[in-house]
């Protein structure tokens, strides 16, 4: 039978991700419209943001945060071209972004010294296998795979090596070990529901160190140059941009922050996505159709929740036909306005992937699920009648 309830808001995107609840173009009036970035009210916006992220995340004081160009993949670019080189690098990845930072790495820069480590979709690497002594690029949480990593005891704390964390779909939902990561990036687009286009870098002391004391040997495009007379350029991490961000945006951000702050920082936060995921838990448990990407469930995203189409009927057929079954259940459901935005990743196994994220409420994933059941017996039978 079609359910009859239908989630309020059917936003289920894994970026960019729905807004908090309650969210209205209003919240936008204080912006600074129409000034610069560089005045006195910009900056302090710019600053505000800064600091309030260092607040709810928990960073540490001397770490040091920018907003930066591009979005998470502007910020993990610039990460990758200032401090690689200097040491052999151990390269991971577990889904399609982590897989873009190895071409990178491999055919941009030619590091001859990088080792690469790959494990297929819904699976890690073995992280134990990591050097200390050299340095290590990774996605905290694969967006299109639904794997996370489960801890940061893998890393080393007399490490010789830095840790660069693609951490975008894993900040303000998971509680990430600042103590193990030196170089971390994101984009606020994802877990607060901010607006595309900015990126943020967060530096450790020793990051700083490295940034200071080695140049690489290729030229830097100038969004991505955080140095200035052989030091960093700290007031990038005072809220004076490389280029000239979106105020709209920023003033979005602090909302997000100040929305977040309001629930009980981080900690509420990680509790409503982790809400999230357990109704898809116990909704999967008395299915047998469909299952998570992720069979270990220690390594299993509580944002970018992708699942695999298990029955019978969708395995036998061939990899063009569940490509096309999987992007038919995702239509049926764009059509009937309840799930916007599901469908896997176009490099991921077939399949759907829903956003669990701190800003998606727990009755709409509870509305969404007899119809994702819906959906699957509705394309199935037509599937069978044409055939």
């Amino acid at each position: 039978m079609k359910p009859t309830i239908r989630p309020a808001r059917p936003l289920f995107s894994s970026g960019p991700c729905a807004k908090r609840p309650g969210w209205t173009p209003a919240v936008l009036k204080d912006a600074p419209i129409g000034r610069s970035h560089r005045s006195k009210p910009g900056k302090a916006k710019l600053s505000q943001a800064i600091e309030k992220t260092r607040a709810i995340l928990g960073v540490p004081k001397d770490y040091h945060i920018g907003i930066v160009p591009a979005s998470d993949t502007g910020a993990v670019e610039l990460a990758l071209w200032n401090f690689l080189g200097a040491r052999p690098v151990d390269m991971l990845a577990w889904e399609s972004f982590g897989s873009g930072w190895i071409t990178d790495v491999v055919k941009q820069l030619k590091l001859a010294n990088a080792r690469v480590m790959t494990a297929d979709y819904g699976d890690i690497v073995d992280l134990a296998q990591v050097n200390p002594d050299h340095d290590v690029v990774f996605t905290w949480n694969g967006t299109t795979s639904g794997v996370r990593v489960p801890h940061g005891d893998w890393i080393a704390k007399d490490r010789a090596g830095l840790t660069i964390c693609d951490a975008t779909s894993a900040v303000f939902a998971q509680d990430l070990p600042w103590d193990k990561l030196d170089v971390t990036t994101f984009s606020w687009q994802k877990v607060l529901g901010g607006e595309a286009a900015h990126g943020v870098l967060i530096l450790s002391p020793r990051a700083v160190e490295r940034l200071e004391s080695y140049s690489p040997p290729w030229p830097l495009p100038k969004i991505f140059r955080i140095k200035k007379d052989g030091r960093l350029n700290a007031g990038i991490f005072r809220g004076e941009t490389i280029n000239t961000p979106s105020m709209l945006c920023v003033e979005d951000y602090l909302d997000a922050l100040g929305w977040a702050d309001g629930l009980g920082g981080l900690d509420a936060l990680i509790g409503r996505a982790d809400a999230n995921l357990a109704v898809l838990t116990a909704w999967i448990a008395e299915r047998d159709w469909v299952d998570f990407l992720a069979n270990d469930a220690a390594i299993r995203s509580n944002t970018s929740v992708c699942l695999k189409i298990v029955d019978p009927w969708f395995t036998s057929l061939d990899a063009e036909a569940q490509a096309r079954i999987a992007k038919a259940i995702a239509g049926l459901l764009d059509g009937e306005g309840v799930a916007f935005d599901i469908g896997g990743y176009r490099d991921a196994p077939p399949g759907l992937r829903i956003w669990c994220g701190a800003t998606v409420e727990r009755a709409d994933i509870a509305a969404l699920v007899p119809w994702l059941d819906w959906a699957f017996a509705k394309v199935k039978a037509d599937h069978a009648q044409a055939a």
